[in-house]
């Protein structure tokens, strides 16, 4: 896939069509599309020091252009030392250009910055046509400075289409770019 074509454009220019012929849709609203792409950064260590998490609020900002929210201890657990409401990770949900921007950036960008990478697994389907990925640094990103960093954090992108099977999705995000494993 040429990489100077928009997200959005590749979508309407590529994947509808490659999608129809595909699949046989008569509909043009019974093809995939994309939904949300959720980015979470779970911080366990939030618990001891609170300002890890501040500056994962930060660079999550940094990374997708919107404010992530803090995510809270739903119960206590004693021996995590955990009490209900205190801070344990962040997540951002991003949609529309936001989405399709920082999906662009994923695909041509970050990840053929990771070390022997030969692709992304094809089995992270949830069933439902929903896709996740982990990622184990955020210095992947070129927003982040590697000098700024104090810890290096991993974070899970989940990819919501609205593909009924994860084959449809698969082709979709095929379609846009993903570079699935061979």
């Amino acid at each position: 896939m040429p990489v100077t074509k928009e997200m959005k454009k590749r979508y309407e220019e590529d994947a509808i069509p490659a999608l129809k012929e595909k699949f046989g849709y008569k509909n043009i609203h019974e093809i995939p599309k994309l939904v949300k792409v959720v980015v979470n950064m779970g911080m366990g260590e939030a618990i001891q020091n609170v300002k890890v998490l501040d500056s994962a609020v930060a660079e999550l900002t940094k990374i997708s252009g919107q404010k992530p929210i803090v995510n809270r201890a739903k119960k206590s657990i004693a021996t995590y030392k955990l009490r209900k409401g205190m801070p344990i990770g962040t997540n951002v949900t991003l949609r529309r250009e936001k989405m399709y921007d920082f999906l662009q950036k994923l695909m041509c960008i970050v990840l053929p910055r990771i070390r022997d990478f030969r692709g992304v697994n094809d089995k992270s389907f949830d069933g439902r046509g929903n896709y996740s990925l982990g990622l184990k640094e955020q210095i992947l990103f070129p927003e982040i400075k590697y000098d700024d960093v104090e810890t290096v954090k991993g974070m899970d992108i989940t990819i919501v289409t609205t593909a009924k099977t994860d084959e449809e999705a698969k082709v979709l995000l095929k379609e846009l770019g993903m570079p699935f494993k061979k």
